[in-house]
């Protein structure tokens, strides 16, 4: 975080349109809801975890040693450094097929002119990624969103059908 930003507090939160707000909360309520279901059954919140955007897969593995593994799409990535949200629908490091979740964001952001949906790269702080990560969740009818960090930047899933085996 630069000077500037730490006097000012870095990028402002995005204004969202009257008609997204709500939408905005629910998908967060329904987050939190899916997020303690698989925390309480695999500790999603203490895994380890990969992607292999070859296989289109998302594995969790617990402390428990229980592996949890779904089909993923990358919905976005935020640049710590930059303090901007990039959607994976126009992203040069995602994998066409796993931009799907996003592209019906943009879809769905396009039918109702929500500009901050259709907008490729967002100033804004880390935490409203989350929101936009749950709404993909909500309308794609994804089974979990997760954020997993490589270096500076954060990526940001949804999952779906969760398959959970016994770690060999």
């Amino acid at each position: 975080m630069g000077l500037f930003d730490r006097m000012f507090g870095g990028p402002k939160r995005i204004a969202y349109p009257p008609a997204l707000a709500p939408q905005i909360e629910k998908a967060m309520n329904h987050l939190g809801a899916l997020t303690a279901a698989h925390d309480g059954a695999w500790q999603l919140g203490q895994a380890d975890w990969s992607v292999d955007q070859d296989v289109g897969t998302i594995e969790f593995t617990s402390p428990k040693g229980i592996r949890a593994v779904a089909p993923v799409q990358i919905v976005g990535t935020y640049d710590t450094e930059q303090r901007s949200w990039l959607w994976g629908w126009d992203h040069p490091s995602v994998a066409p097929a796993l931009a799907a979740d996003a592209k019906h964001v943009l879809a769905f952001g396009r039918e109702h002119g929500f500009e901050v949906l259709t907008t490729r790269k967002l100033a804004c702080p880390e935490e409203q990624c989350w929101e936009l990560a749950a709404l993909a969740c909500l309308l794609c009818q994804a089974q979990g969103a997760y954020r997993g960090p490589a270096g500076t930047a954060r990526i940001f899933f949804t999952f779906g059908e969760v398959q959970l085996t016994q770690a060999p």
